[in-house]
């Protein structure tokens, strides 16, 4: 705790005075560029990983990044709401990581067996064994666990599309997700290519277009 009060201090005293115009404009309100749900893990920090600056993201975190059924009501589901309907994000990113607990735990059930609650959250993304199964029977070890945080990503993306909220906006041209893998060893970004049907390393071509504009009425 003494080094969290210490970092506090140091925040104000330097960060913080530094952005000072910065934070009284958020006082009014934000405005983030992108919703971006990732996964609960400490090795993950998304203003790093995509040097944004407070009031930029939108930022939903559980375990294995989880986009839970629309029928599921929660925190993940609420902010997901309030994200896009007040809001307005033009952009959402699912994005997974290496060396993921979470997925681990879903190939490896008996792993839960005194975690309910986590054997219960996790319970959404069975699919994404059955995947594994079926696709990755002949892999083993980390690279089974990285097919699965791949296909897990995929597999939350899908859940996205199910929201009506979202699906109409993405229809409408009004809104844009993205999958990304984020390697923790190595500091690298991988980014789902719907036209190679694989992860590929994020570089400065990898960003799409903005939403196209909506047309006159």
């Amino acid at each position: 705790m003494q080094r969290l009060v210490a970092g506090a201090h140091a925040f104000r005293a330097q960060y913080f005075a530094k952005k000072r115009d910065l934070f009284r404009s958020l006082e009014r309100g934000q405005r983030p560029d992108a919703l971006f749900i990732t996964c609960s893990d400490a090795r993950v920090v998304p203003h790093l990983i995509t040097g944004s600056e407070p009031g930029d993201l939108f930022i939903v975190r559980n375990v294995a990044n989880i986009v839970p059924h629309p029928t599921l009501p929660g925190g993940t589901a609420a902010a997901l709401e309030y994200a896009v309907e007040v809001l307005g994000v033009p952009n959402i990113v699912v994005c997974g990581h290496t060396d993921c607990g979470g997925v681990r735990a879903i190939l490896e059930p008996p792993s839960m067996d005194r975690l309910p609650l986590v054997r219960r959250w996790l319970s959404q993304a069975e699919r994404v064994r059955e995947i594994v199964r079926e696709r990755y029977a002949h892999l083993e070890g980390d690279e089974r666990i990285s097919a699965a945080v791949e296909e897990n990503v995929l597999v939350q993306l899908e859940n996205l599309r199910a929201f009506p909220f979202i699906s109409e906006r993405l229809d409408r041209g009004e809104l844009r997700i993205a999958g990304w893998v984020y390697r923790i060893a190595s500091g690298q970004v991988f980014t789902y290519d719907p036209t190679h049907e694989q992860f590929l390393e994020m570089t400065a071509d990898s960003v799409p277009p903005p939403p196209a504009a909506p047309g006159p009425p």
